[in-house]
């Protein structure tokens, strides 16, 4: 029914597009700069059509997109925007049915767009250390209709996460290197890793701890920029203001972790143990220098232009001057 409906959000914008997001409740009324309107007199009125106030201003009746509800949350914090937003949920193969974590629960924007994707039969657990932060999510989210998909948790997470075989799971939190084993043994294999931070530091840090401790592969790190264009026709231009940078995204899948004949999932204390373990813990780098030592040999027998370096989602490419690479494969 493409009508608008009691206890439903609609989106309401004015002659000088303000935009009004508005939970319709019989016998109340907005109030606007150009006057009210009940919201009896929106009940049952098709979207795309007008509804006027009082004083005969004319308000285009819309139903509102995820994008209109996650950008009105009421926040503390800075959110996850749209624009990352996006890109996430394709990335992470956010689909129905799908199982996710996420931790940095915030004020729910994020977490409100995941649920509109993983209905109905999906679900999103959430967690968060801070209590503020964890009931202007709920609020957020009550408001929105998702917590029927939606769990909160509220705890830290270096005793990891309750969840196993996840789909995909996302850090949005100051530290996530701290976090990656818990990460990775929260998500079945293959499962979708993804996080957002502000700086190239942190980063770094990912990365280098991803690196150490192996077990992932398909890593990506992107940054995303929109700019908006003045729908003019005559004079299209660039708006003068656009929202920049935001974080950067690092993405990555979660692999089996190969030592030898054995294979080693992170977090497992026994295989991580002795010499085994330090093998796991520095042998990366160990192996890369080896390699290094020894590429002019193999190239020059074997004719070779890639070394492959166990585990095996680190292989050097050969230069013809011999300065090897390294890519994460």
């Amino acid at each position: 029914m493409n009508t608008a409906q009691p206890n439903e959000f609609v989106l309401l914008i004015s002659p000088d597009d303000k935009r009004y997001l508005v939970r319709l409740t019989p016998g109340q009324r907005l109030d606007t700069h150009d006057g009210f309107i009940l919201h009896d007199a929106i009940i049952g009125q098709p979207f795309g059509a007008h509804v006027k106030t009082q004083l005969g201003h004319a308000y285009l009746l819309l139903q509102p997109s995820t994008y209109d509800l996650v950008m009105r949350v009421k926040r503390i914090t800075q959110i996850v925007y749209p624009k990352e937003i996006g890109y996430i949920i394709l990335r992470m193969n956010i689909i129905p049915g799908a199982r996710v974590v996420e931790c940095g629960t915030g004020s729910g924007a994020l977490t409100l767009a995941l649920s509109r994707l993983v209905r109905p039969h999906g679900r999103i657990y959430t967690y968060e250390e801070r209590d503020d932060m964890l009931e202007r999510a709920r609020k957020n989210l009550e408001r929105a209709g998702a917590l029927d998909v939606v769990e909160l948790k509220q705890r830290d997470i270096r005793a990891g996460f309750d969840e196993r075989d996840a789909d995909a799971l996302f850090l949005d939190v100051r530290e996530p290197w701290l976090f990656l084993a818990q990460a990775h043994a929260a998500l079945k294999g293959g499962g979708f890793f993804g996080s957002l931070v502000p700086t190239t530091n942190q980063v770094s840090d990912i990365l280098q701890e991803m690196e150490r401790a192996g077990g992932w592969a398909e890593i990506e790190v992107i940054e995303i920029f929109t700019r908006h264009y003045k729908p003019n026709a005559e004079r299209l231009r660039p708006e003068d203001r656009m929202v920049a940078h935001t974080g950067y995204l690092i993405f990555a899948r979660a692999v089996e972790k190969e030592i030898g004949d054995r294979r080693l999932e992170i977090g497992d204390e026994e295989a991580a143990d002795g010499e085994q373990g330090r093998r796991t813990r520095g042998g990366i780098h160990d192996e890369w220098r080896a390699a290094r030592g020894n590429h002019q040999r193999q190239v020059r027998e074997r004719g070779l232009d890639t070394i492959a370096i166990p585990p095996p989602y680190l292989s050097l490419r050969i230069s013809p001057s011999f300065s090897p690479t390294m890519h994460l494969r």
